[in-house]
């Protein structure tokens, strides 16, 4: 099966990139390249592709805006520099979020996901690439200060928010990033970190003990709220099981 897409992005260097990465994937048929993203719109509004590669800060419209005024949309996997437009984007239901510069390896990831949406993974051929044995760790960029900063998640302890903050606390250090709690909540992994408290998220390979309504983890304490307790302890259950 061919899976026909269609890139946006404005930038000639990186609508390139994603070009070429499109060519790579033996079930991906590139229909269209737009520098322009109204040019794309027309395009889109009487034409039928499955998925759309699109840059969220454009000229005249962004990759968002055009999300919300395609009347039929495809499959969309966003891309951009800055990790604040996670969180509308997933909002959105998007495929997937790119954060330049994109490796090829995470482009046939999102590629990936956007497969199994299609057809069951196991009858598309995809280069050797898109599935390694062993990933590498997986991390997540956030922007401190003028900044973007790599934290590996195997190594996130916890994440605290306050309004339009959060700190992430890891073995070594603490970063501040201005996003909320939820944005950030959406780039971790189900499996390895819950949601505790509107204000706390928790690594369960940190957590060193639990007494009643608190998580230990080192020297602090963390409470669980009202709000998370049934679908903590179904986490933990589902951990021991």
């Amino acid at each position: 099966m061919t899976l026909t897409c269609v890139v946006v992005e404005d930038e000639p260097l990186a609508r390139n990139l994603m070009e070429q990465y499109i060519l790579k994937v033996s079930h991906l048929q590139l229909v269209k390249s737009f520098s322009n993203p109204l040019a794309a719109l027309d395009f889109l509004r009487n034409n039928s592709v499955d998925i759309l590669f699109s840059d969220i800060q454009m000229p005249e419209i962004t990759g968002i805006s055009l999300l919300k005024i395609l009347p039929k949309k495809p499959l969309v996997i966003l891309t951009t520099a800055y990790s604040e437009y996670a969180l509308e984007g997933y909002e959105l239901d998007v495929v997937d979020y790119l954060l330049k510069p994109i490796t090829l390896e995470r482009f046939l990831k999102a590629v990936e996901r956007a497969t199994q949406r299609f057809t069951p993974l196991s009858t598309i051929s995809l280069p050797e690439t898109a599935f390694p044995a062993e990933p590498s760790p997986q991390s997540i960029f956030v922007k401190d200060g003028t900044k973007l900063v790599k934290i590996r998640l195997n190594e996130i302890l916890y994440i605290e928010g306050l309004k339009d903050y959060v700190s992430i606390y890891t073995k070594d250090k603490k970063v501040v990033t201005l996003q909320t709690l939820k944005s950030l909540e959406v780039q971790l992994i189900p499996h390895q970190f819950i949601r505790v408290h509107h204000s706390y998220i928790v690594s369960f390979e940190a957590i060193d003990a639990i007494e009643k309504e608190k998580i230990q983890i080192g020297k602090v304490w963390i409470p669980i709220s009202d709000t998370y307790r049934k679908s903590f302890k179904e986490f933990m259950e589902r951990k021991q099981s």
